[in-house]
């Protein structure tokens, strides 16, 4: 038994020693990196920015009341389409007691003088006929009664629209009536009926009835990197993605870049805008985010190879060519080469290396 288990003893030590030889000879054999092989081809390639932004209307417009007061009718709601002078809200106004004193004692002040001025009137008329006072002090007379007249039409017609909000002259043009300023869609309605308004002053903004815009007319709005900014101008095609209609894109055009940055989280941003091209009979809610993409150079039929099998070296970029394929090992020539744009997969290659060229890509892992 002992002698069993001597042998069995021997046994293990030398498997231990030679797993040992063996692993330790693997190690010391080099071993043969294999490389992706790409192929240099002509193609066309473009750098381009991704802008993320909104889509919103050109003309979007708060419609604000010019008198104060509360709102007892609303005929229209947000969706609706309007066209303008269209009567959106009627307000009911509650007048401010100054001024309807002032308004008041206007239309006493002006009974008064029309009721002077017809006395006056009536008496150098009868003189007039009698032929005791000549024709101009009768004329003067009539036209005193005429201006005292007309003075009373203005005070009650002042009394009406410091009290009701209505001129007597002109009721179509009446302040209570709350009309849209251009032809679109109401975006929104803030307010309810019986909720108090103010009108727009240089004291106050005043209060929004509704918001009204016109749907065709939109602009995609959005922030571009200050590194990014100097390649970019106006007339320059934009394509925009809307994140929430799949399959959707719409042609733009650049038509304004902010001369001046604003800083967000560190980076110097300029706003732009693109003039939209809607499509006939496509419809596009305002606030959509989007992402608009811009081409800032491109390269037509010129030499290109992944950017991966690039090599910098400061501020030189290399390139490896492959010399021989037919032995077990892959040979490689190192050749320095000038680069232009990429877009991001694929580079330009301005200088260095001819169609067709073998370069050395990625290295193959092999498991």
């Amino acid at each position: 038994m002992k002698k069993y288990f001597r042998w069995a003893g021997i046994a293990l030590i030398a498997a231990v020693f030679i797993g040992t030889f063996v692993f330790l000879y693997q190690k010391s054999v080099p071993k043969v990196t294999t490389y992706e092989i790409n192929t240099a081809q002509v193609l066309d390639i473009e750098k381009t920015t991704i802008i993320t932004g909104k889509i919103e209307p050109r003309d979007e417009v708060n419609i604000k009341p010019q008198i104060s007061g509360i709102i007892t009718e609303l005929y229209k709601e947000a969706g609706d389409v309007v066209k303008k002078d269209e009567v959106i809200a009627k307000v009911k106004v509650i007048p401010d007691m100054s001024n309807l004193s002032s308004a008041e004692n206007r239309v006493k002040l002006a009974e008064i003088s029309l009721k002077q001025a017809q006395t006056d009137f009536d008496r150098m008329k009868n003189l007039y006929t009698e032929k005791v006072v000549s024709a101009e002090d009768y004329e003067k007379s009539e036209v005193a009664l005429k201006n005292a007249k007309m003075e009373m039409n203005n005070a009650k017609d002042a009394l009406h629209i410091v009290r009701d909000g209505i001129s007597l002259n002109n009721a179509q043009m009446s302040t209570t009536l709350i009309r849209s300023t251009i032809d679109g869609i109401v975006l929104d309605v803030p307010v309810k009926v019986g909720n108090s308004v103010i009108l727009s002053n240089s004291f106050n903004d005043g209060t929004t009835i509704a918001t009204v815009a016109n749907m065709q007319d939109l602009i995609f709005r959005g922030k571009i990197d200050e590194t990014e900014v100097g390649r970019v101008v106006a007339g320059m095609p934009v394509e925009i993605t809307v994140g929430a209609i799949q399959d959707l894109k719409l042609n733009a055009t650049l038509e304004y870049i902010a001369p001046k940055a604003v800083e967000e989280n560190g980076a110097n941003l300029f706003e732009i805008k693109a003039a939209i091209q809607l499509p006939e009979g496509v419809k596009i809610r305002a606030g959509y985010s989007a992402n608009a993409e811009i081409v800032l150079e491109r390269a037509t039929k010129t030499i290109c190879v992944p950017e991966a099998s690039l090599e910098f070296v400061g501020d030189s970029t290399f390139v490896y060519v492959l010399t021989d394929s037919t032995s077990s090992t892959q040979q490689f020539e190192r050749r320095s080469v000038t680069t232009g744009i990429s877009d991001g997969i694929n580079i330009e290659i301005k200088k260095g290396l001819q169609v067709g060229s073998k370069v050395r890509g990625i290295e193959i892992i092999e498991n």
